[in-house]
């Protein structure tokens, strides 16, 4: 199996609809031990949605902004595996009013805090367990979820700016860690009906773009193709990429306007 012997933390898990809850569904399916985390009055949702996975996983309760929190999570790592093969990064929020078509109004303050939470925490929790990752036998692997940032798209507003600068955090990570053995890298994921996705106001007129205009088509229920790549590049088949971003959107990111030849 893809990952076997490989122990996972996965952050994110909402709803069964996440990429996240895909993404620990078939790691588990392909050998992975897994723990969650969950946040917060959203930690019992997380530890509901835990119990429709194959195997139920302990949820750990991690505030990725909180530096003790993330210190404990790395202390229980440590205890109960004594190393980390992966971590995904399914973490984001971005308040109502720097989304939606509000970007010239957003205050200074929504702006920051979609940073810090959206993109600096890349590096805080990549840092926090440096060093569990660094004894996995396989590589460790930190996997981060993006939406493309190379272009400005409609209603994503400041979530944007924070992807396009969690991009550059992904590149520093990855210089920083890979002399440790440890890869950092980001699928960059075509729109999904999500939780995350019903707090945009526009979320119809971004996700029509890829049902428009992906070369491949592309389903808004369907998270799995983004969990393989997901997959893919926690295994060791990916153990000489790091600091890449895989497009798993269909092509769109590809083609300049929507419609197939």
């Amino acid at each position: 199996m893809l990952l076997a012997d490989h122990r996972l933390l996965v952050t994110g898990v909402l709803t069964d609809r996440s990429i996240a809850y895909t993404v620990a569904q078939r790691a588990q399916q392909q050998g992975a031990e897994v723990v969650l985390t969950g946040f917060g009055r959203a930690l019992r949702l997380t530890q509901r949605i835990a119990r429709r996975l194959p195997t139920e996983p302990e949820v750990l309760e991690l505030d990725v902004n909180d530096p003790d929190q993330l210190a404990a999570v790395a202390r229980d790592l440590e205890g109960r595996w004594g190393r980390v093969d992966g971590v995904l990064h399914a973490i984001a929020h971005v308040a109502p009013d720097g989304l939606g078509g509000r970007f010239m109004t957003t205050p200074a303050a929504t702006a920051e805090a979609a940073f810090r939470t959206s993109a600096f925490s890349l590096q805080a929790l990549s840092g926090a367990l440096a060093d569990l990752l660094e004894r996995s036998p396989h590589g460790g692997s930190v996997v981060g979820l993006d939406f493309d940032a190379s272009v400005a798209w409609p209603s994503y507003d400041w979530a944007g700016v924070s992807k396009a600068a969690l991009e550059a955090v992904n590149r520093y990570v990855a210089r920083d860690l890979g002399p440790r053995g440890v890869r950092c890298n980001l699928v960059a994921a075509g729109p999904l009906r999500t939780m995350a996705a019903g707090a945009i106001d526009g979320f119809d007129e971004l996700g029509g773009i890829w049902e428009k205009g992906a070369p491949l088509g592309w389903d808004l229920e369907d998270a799995a193709p983004v969990a393989d790549a997901v997959l893919f590049l926690l295994s060791p088949l990916a153990r000489a990429v790091t600091g890449e971003i895989l497009h798993a959107d269909g092509g769109v990111h590809a083609v300049g306007a929507p419609g197939r030849a």
